[in-house]
């Protein structure tokens, strides 16, 4: 399943760099962007996790930028 998010208060790209190998690196993830530009992330990922998935998501991006907020 392939879902966008819109990310609120990122403010750098290298953030977004490190969010987005967190991400990818995370078990049931298929492929993860995020874009700096858009403040916009895009997550394929298993379908039948998916929800679990984005709580380990969150919490990694939390670890990276404290400040950034994802639209679920």
């Amino acid at each position: 399943m392939k879902k966008h998010f819109k990310l609120i208060d990122l403010d750098c790209a290298n953030c977004a760099a490190k969010m987005e190998d967190a991400i990818n690196k995370l078990d049931g993830v298929n492929s993860a962007k995020v874009n700096f530009m858009t403040q916009k992330m895009t997550i394929d990922a298993d379908d039948a996790r998916f929800d679990a998935i984005m709580q380990e998501v969150v919490s990694a991006c939390h670890k990276i930028e404290p400040d950034c907020v994802i639209e679920l």
